[in-house]
């Protein structure tokens, strides 16, 4: 068989070995074409069906190949310059995009090719040939000296043969003369599979392809060249990949340098039975880099190698993958997951010193990016001294390794040239890498590393391996840090929604409650989140709480509360009502002082062991530890606690009752107690002692339990009786069901209580107790781990400071919310002098210790935010006679009689005497109304009998409207000043168009006939619009023509009788779009994202913050535009958008049938980032082409350029509207940058310079204070705080974001590999959710819709 395939080929013959080996050590010339492996249609080679977008029919291998780990026996070759073992999708999918691809590809040359119109062809086969397998092996060996005994069973090809770059059609211009030859070979002996790309001299002359969606912008992308295994099915891993090239100038050195020793031909190891976590490049061939320019005694140096000549053309912003920043391969976050990128244009320094533990020749360059291999990669020893094979562990010289022959055959080195010393016998095992260092090449390529570089968990702190697919909650305490995953493991976070069974559980949405009409019952501090049953809130960054409830993180915290009480003190009974009570709490380590005034005398020196009054606090704020909530955290300041307490031994029982009743508009806390029962009778001038003790509590869904036991000492003087009392505690609150429960909240949590204090002081007559609390879980006593002084209270921040963790026992404090200063001391931060408040106008701020309030002054009232003050309008609760006019004034109003009636307003008689109409009546009160100052009353237009005028206008304002015939305005008639003045009266008859030529004949024909033609006359058929019908007949019989427009006969038409001419219309019908109407489909209730997709705005809705992807659907479609920045206006529930295409801003609502409207269309050319100010009613743009910045008021009046000096390409804008900062990107390549300024324009200065590469999308939250990016040249996402300190990563394995939003404790982001929306975890890091649309193509901008406008906090 193999005979057969082989007979009739041309046969290779041999060349010397003087010739090898100049081709393998001193080549300085480029490969020939004529060196190509051959191919044509004489070998047998397939053609590929020339075209844009063409993929071969299945390629059935007859012995499987080897890619990566797995095994294939089909194969695909492409159009594009790619080899995949599964079919293509469309070339929009990944011709465009970054590397990797999401599929199983084999890249030589991944760019837009076209062989249309003959321009090349694409030809591939499988070969069994010895003179293809040989010359195969012989490269091989070259390239990977250690597998020497390489002998390949088969080989696959593919050949790419003067093609040329797909280009658009212009009228009379000519194809571009750029073609490009390039070859790909497949070798395989069974066990590994081994990629050989060739590029011959001149072979490739354009270097990369324009994108089709580059919309008419001049740029190119240059070729991908590489190797991926494809993505896995979900966001958690990425699947391995090996980039070679990134740049022009490293596409092309593919013709000018190796890997292999020949300019042109590089070699990779690209699978294997044995593990192999990525592509492996060979490792010798530097020697043809410097053609003859390096002596022959020393190895290649990087530093001599041809510099990159390559200036990066300043790329447009539409594109998809250009403006990737490059970054060497040496990046930890790279080699352990898989991911490697050797750029060949070079670096032009690099450091020469040999790694430690490694084998390198002298003067050689280890850390290039021809042999990458920094120190946590491994080792392979596949150098000119000494080589190893992987099988056989038997050492190899070079000069054991044959040469490539392009003519067939080819002596052994060792017959003709002196063979190398033999190395020195290598041990492998010292050639492992050790565990000190993260192991190299994990085992599913795919793990994600510490930020910082460190090494991976130790195995003990790696989670046990999880059948596939396997889902594995986990919570992961917040930190800079990302988890690694295993295999198969689908992490799912806090806020998932695991198993929902749609078909069990089905929600009325009418019914439902959702945050669009209670979000007010969250906490000012709080943000309301729906859900798929109703709503819950959630407490923002740095407060705590059940978020209807929410205070400052390390603020301390205050109660006041009433306490009554019916007991019996022995068989004494006492009775107060309402005594009050106080309590100061430092929340930052746990104390709670509790003081109660005026409990008359036994009872407060009986109540002296009851320490559990004021220990109800301690629970409440307890300093939390790792993993744990203390009881606010849980049921916030509405709960109910119930306490049955029975002392021993004279079993006396009392039972105490505390009820939470919210927080007061000072955020202190209110509780009412009562007291009831027996308790035992304490002498005067004892003094109770209780000493330290722990407390497990027990928790279900919304309560609390708690049950122990408590010893207590009574002393006085020499006089010390112990006692005993035991506690039954009930704790219950009402939890938010409609969000996804804690899954890694403990059941039961202990509560250490310190330094317990009671003391009655008979003189003030207050009763005072004082603990010391943290809660966590349940431990041993023994336990000599050195605890955090933020876990246990012994840190030195000030009582106002959030004491931070750090490792070991390192600490830093944090001045408390509403507070200022160092963190070790903080003093109050005045809101209402500094002005950082959100008191409206018409109110008065009042400062309080941490934070404000706002009061509003007389005449007014709170609007329903809270903070704006309204005006009263007394007039609309119609205390005046229906007869009286009623005038409002500020904090006032009164009442005047109208015209013909007298009285004080509230009570009008009419005026039989006056004989005035009522517009006469009208008319003469206004008149006088001028007397007053600053009056602006209308004065009525009467005609000459005295009634009303139709029309009435305003002579101050200029507003205009209709009136019936009692003066009454006619709703929907008002128009505002400058405009043309409604009509008012009886509707004008409708204007007559004149008649046409045919109804002119018509009539002058009916007219000639009498009015009534008889059958066999004609008269001219027309139709409504007054065209001729095209069929015309005399009158009833059957004699029938065809017309033109003009009612002239079409010659030939005429019929015989029994037959009708078919007629062809010749007026052509009214033009109908063939795009759907532009106007809303409005969404339902509920938080959302909307997001824009080329020329559609698409809406998505959110389960509390999960993606709703059934729902998905289409907001507005907008014909010929490409939409690309987004904003919300929450005030008018108003989107606003830029329209590169149509170089325009408009907005609609979101009612149903909402039209758009533009109301920004000159002065733009690519306006692109958009934020909206809902507050200042002000909306911010930039324009990446103008590079400018400009604002402008919601109707787009006002207009201003705030910048246009300093920016280099400004993309996207946020607005902080509560601090009044603006905050932009500019993604210059030579130096990207986020910069802030005021919302005037005024105090600019750059946030952000450094470690940042393409900075596309920026959000800020207004929640957590947080302003926060997506890079997609870092493949970063990052937040700092609004000074630009406290820079922190989220997470770093991004693929190509473009534009994100924060909402909750999730980051969306639109992402242009995905071409989708995805969803990230703000504490863990973690990807969530993605969703990606039916209709692939890019999405650009993404904002979050709220069903109220957000307050955030100062």
């Amino acid at each position: 068989m193999e005979g057969d395939r082989v007979a009739g080929r041309p046969v290779l013959s041999s060349l010397p070995v003087l010739l090898l080996l100049q081709l393998l050590m001193l080549r300085a010339a480029a490969l020939h074409p004529d060196e190509l492996f051959p191919h044509g249609e004489s070998w047998g080679d397939q053609l590929l069906q020339e075209g844009d977008d063409e993929s071969s029919a299945v390629v059935k291998l007859a012995n499987p190949l080897h890619f990566y780990e797995a095994r294939f026996s089909n194969l695909y070759v492409g159009t594009n310059g790619i080899i995949s073992t599964q079919d293509f999708p469309r070339e929009t999918q990944y011709v465009d995009y970054d590397f990797p691809t999401d599929f199983p590809a084999i890249a030589p040359f991944l760019a837009d090719i076209d062989t249309s119109h003959g321009r090349g062809r694409v030809l591939y086969r499988e070969d069994t040939s010895p003179a293809v397998l040989g010359l195969a092996a012989r490269y091989v060996r070259a390239g990977f000296p250690r597998s020497a005994r390489f002998t390949p069973t088969h080989a696959f090809l593919a050949t790419w043969e003067q093609v040329g770059a797909y280009e658009e059609v212009k009228r009379g211009a000519l194809p571009s003369g750029e073609l490009n030859t390039f070859q790909a070979v497949l070798a395989s002996d069974g066990s590994d599979s081994y990629a050989l790309f060739l590029y011959p001299a001149n072979g490739l002359q354009f270097l990369g392809t324009r994108p089709k969606e580059s919309y008419n912008v001049q740029l190119q992308l240059p070729a991908r060249v590489g190797f991926c295994r494809g993505e896995a099915d979900d966001l958690k891993s990425e699947g391995p990949y090996f980039s070679l090239t990134s740049t022009e100038q490293s596409v092309k050195n593919l013709y000018q340098l190796s890997n292999l020793g020949i300019p042109g031909v590089w070699a990779f190891h690209i699978g294997s039975t044995s593990p192999l976590d990525n592509v492996r490049p060979a490792a010798v061939g530097d020697l043809s880099a410097a053609h003859s320019s390096v002596p022959l005694g020393r190895s290649f140096s990087h530093a001599t190698a041809l510099e990159s000549d390559y200036n990066e053309d300043n790329l447009d912003y539409y594109d998809v993958n250009e403006e990737e920043a490059e970054y060497l391969p040496g990046e930890p976050e790279e080699a352990l997951n898989g991911h490697s990128s050797i750029d060949v244009s070079f670096q032009s320094k690099v450091d020469t010193k040999p790694l430690e533990g490694r084998i390198s020749p002298p003067d050689s360059d280890l850390s290039s990016p021809l042999h990458p291999t920094p120190t946590y990669w491994p080792f392979y020893p596949e150098t000119e001294s000494s080589t190893l094979d992987p099988h056989t562990k038997e050492g190899t010289s070079l000069g054991e390794v044959g040469g490539p022959d392009l003519k067939g055959q080819v002596e052994p080195w060792d017959e003709r040239e002196t063979r190398s010393p033999a190395p020195p016998e290598v041990d492998r095992d010292s050639l492992a890498p050790s565990w000190e260092t993260p192991p190299p090449y994990p085992e599913n390529g795919s793990i994600q590393p510490y930020p910082d570089g460190g090494p991976v968990p130790s195995e003990m702190d790696v989670p046990p391996a999880h059948p596939e697919e396997e889902i594995v909650l986990r919570s992961y305490p917040a930190s800079d840090h990302t988890t690694p995953l295993s295999r198969g493991t689908y992490e799912v976070g806090l806020e998932d929604n695991i198993g929902s069974n749609t078909e069990v559980f089905t929600y009325n949405a009418a019914n439902k409650e959702t945050c669009e009409h209670n979000h007010r019952q969250c906490s000012r501090h709080a943000f309301c989140t729906d859900y798929a049953t109703g709503f819950c809130c959630h407490c923002q960054s740095k407060f705590y709480g059940n978020g209807k409830h929410c205070l400052p993180e390390g603020a301390p915290h205050r109660v006041n509360g009433k306490v009554s009480g019916h007991l019996h003190v022995g068989h004494t009974p006492v009775h107060f009502t309402d005594v009050d009570l106080h309590a100061y709490i430092v929340g930052n380590d746990g104390r709670a002082y509790t003081a109660i005034s005026h409990i008359p005398q036994p009872a407060a020196q009986a109540l002296l062991p009851l320490t559990p009054i004021g220990g109800l606090f301690g629970w409440l704020f307890a300093l939390e530890k790792p993993g744990s909530e203390n009881g606010f955290s849980l049921a916030g300041a509405a709960f109910t606690h119930d306490m049955e307490v029975t002392f021993y031994p004279g079993e006396e029982t009392v039972r105490i009752t505390q009820t939470a009743e919210g927080l007061d508009p000072e955020n202190y806390l209110s509780i009412k107690t009562n007291i009831q029962g027996q308790v035992p009778y304490v002498p005067a001038n004892f003094t109770a002692h209780i000493s330290p003790y722990k407390e497990l509590y027990h928790y279900s869904d919304s309560t609390v339990t708690s049950t122990s036991s408590r010893d207590y000492s009574l002393t006085f003087g020499a006089i010390n009786q112990t006692w005993s009392y035991r506690i039954h505690q009930n704790i219950t609150y009402q939890v938010c069901r409609h969000a996804p429960r804690h899954p890694s909240f403990p059941t039961t949590q202990q509560l250490n209580v310190d330094r317990v204090f009671a003391l009655y002081n008979d003189e003030e007559r207050v009763l005072r107790f004082a603990v010391t609390n943290q809660i966590g879980p349940v431990k041993e006593d023994s336990d000599p781990t050195p605890v955090n002084p933020c876990y246990d209270g012994s840190h030195m921040c000030d009582t106002t400071a959030r004491c931070h963790p750090g490792t070991g026992v390192d600490y830093t404090c944090e001045c408390a919310s509403g507070y200022q200063g160092d963190g070790r001391n903080c003093v109050d931060e005045n809101e209402c002098a500094t002005g950082f408040h959100r008191c409206g106008p018409n109110s008065v701020c009042i400062n309080l210790p941490g934070s404000y309030r706002c009061e509003c002054r007389s005449g007014y009232e709170f609007a329903d935010d809270r903070h704006t003050c309204i005006y009263v309008d007394e007039c609309s609760e119609n205390r005046c006679h229906p007869a009286a006019t009623c005038y409002n004034t500020p904090g006032s109003f009164s009442c005047r009689c109208q015209p013909g009636y007298y009285g004080d307003g509230f009570q009008c008689i009419p005026d039989s005497t006056s004989s005035l109409t009522p517009c006469e009546q009208q008319q003469r009160h206004a008149q006088a109304q001028y007397a007053y100052p600053g009056a602006r009353f209308h004065i009525p237009q009467c005609d000459e009998q005295g009634n009303f005028l139709p029309l009435q206008c305003h002579g101050s304002t200029g507003f205009c409207w209709c009136v019936d015939p009692d003066g009454h305005e006619v709703p929907g008639t008002q128009t505002p000043p400058g405009s043309t003045p409604p009509h008012c009266g009886p509707s004008p008859e409708p204007t007559q168009r004149p008649p046409t030529i045919c109804e002119r004949w018509r009539e002058n024909l009916l007219e000639h006939y009498g009015g009534t033609p008889r059958d066999d006359q004609y008269v001219p058929q027309c139709d409504d619009l007054g065209h001729f019908i095209p069929l015309q007949c005399h009158g009833k019989s059957d004699f029938c023509w065809c017309v033109d427009k003009d009612g002239r006969e079409v010659q030939g038409t005429r019929s015989q009788p029994g037959t009708t001419p078919a007629c062809i219309p010749t007026v052509a019908p009214p033009m109908v779009r063939p795009t759907p109407r532009p106007d809303v489909t409005p969404p339902s209730v509920g938080t959302f994202l909307l997001y824009t997709q080329g020329q559609q705005i698409g809406y998505l809705p959110l389960n509390g913050t999960r993606l709703q992807k059934d729902a998905a659907k289409t907001l507005l479609s907008l014909h010929g535009s490409i939409i690309v920045g987004i904003d919300y206006d929450c005030r008018e529930r108003m989107v606003y958008w830029t329209d590169v295409a149509g170089r325009t801003i408009s907005r609609a609502g979101l009612e149903l049938g909402a039209e758009p409207e533009t109301i920004v269309n000159s002065g733009l050319i690519s306006p692109e980032g958009l934020a909206i100010d809902h507050i200042r009613r002000t909306m911010y743009w930039t324009d990446s082409v103008l590079d400018k910045i400009e604002s402008a008021l919601l109707d787009g009046s006002e207009r201003k350029v705030l910048f246009y000096t300093d920016l280099v390409n400004p993309r996207a804008i946020a607005v902080d509207p509560i601090r009044g900062n603006l905050y932009w990107t500019d993604w210059n390549r030579e130096a990207p940058k986020i910069e802030t300024s005021s919302l005037d324009g005024e105090n600019r200065r750059i946030l952000i310079n450094t470690d940042i590469g393409l900075p596309n999308g920026l959000t800020f939250d207004p929640f957590s204070k947080l302003l926060c990016w997506a890079d997609a040249g870092t493949k970063k996402l990052e937040c700092t705080l609004p000074d630009g300190t406290g820079r922190r990563v989220i997470q770093n394995n991004l693929k190509y974001p473009f534009s994100i939003v924060s909402y909750a404790d999730h980051f969306y982001h639109t992402d242009w590999r995905r071409d989708g929306v995805v969803s990230v975890n703000k504490h863990s890091g973690q990807f969530t959710d993605e969703y990606l649309p039916e209709q692939r193509s890019h999405l650009y901008g993404i904002t979050a819709v709220y069903p109220y406008c957000p307050t955030g906090r100062k």
